[in-house]
């Protein structure tokens, strides 16, 4: 697999986001089952614990061996077309969505991170697709990309996007 950078940015109700897609040869519940099961995360990102149910779990990005324990507040879960999440607690916090929809027999995932800046991206961008691609890996049977292959090599593709202009 070749990587490539593959974000936009795109205003939302709440602020200047980060988008990528990513379209899959499944059905949409296959695709929800891997970003929502914590046995099906970890194959590609992390994994999480407690009751999606209650609205707040914790989430760990195992492909980080630093990584800590970051508590998730669902704000919305609509399986298996929506979710959106704040994640981490006080400066670290960032909130993350993903939408899926499926139509002749593949699923397109649309995953967005809220940016505080546009400059954010330069680091935000390359992570996602790293993580991304892992995902697309994993569910086909492939190897997992290598970071190296992502940061620092899409950063300034990152860099150079324009912020789109706000419409009313």
């Amino acid at each position: 697999m070749s990587a490539k950078p593959t974000g936009r940015l795109v205003h939302r109700e709440d602020g200047l986001y980060l988008m990528l897609n990513r379209l899959f040869n499944a059905p949409i519940e296959q695709v929800w089952a891997s970003l929502t099961r914590p046995a099906e995360l970890e194959k590609w990102i992390g994994t999480y614990t407690g009751s999606p149910a209650t609205g707040a779990v914790k989430f760990k990005m195992t492909a980080e061996p630093d990584a800590k324990w970051e508590y998730v507040s669902i704000r919305e879960c609509q399986a298996p077309h929506r979710f959106n999440g704040d994640f981490g607690e006080g400066e670290d916090s960032w909130r993350a969505l993903f939408h899926l929809v499926e139509g002749d027999g593949m699923t397109n995932l649309t995953f967005g991170q809220r940016l505080r800046s546009a400059s954010e991206a330069a680091t935000v961008g390359p992570g996602w697709d790293y993580y991304l691609d892992r995902l697309v890996a994993s569910r086909a049977g492939l190897l997992l990309p290598e970071w190296e292959h992502y940061y620092p090599a899409h950063a300034q593709f990152y860099k150079d996007l324009i912020v789109p202009v706000r419409t009313a």
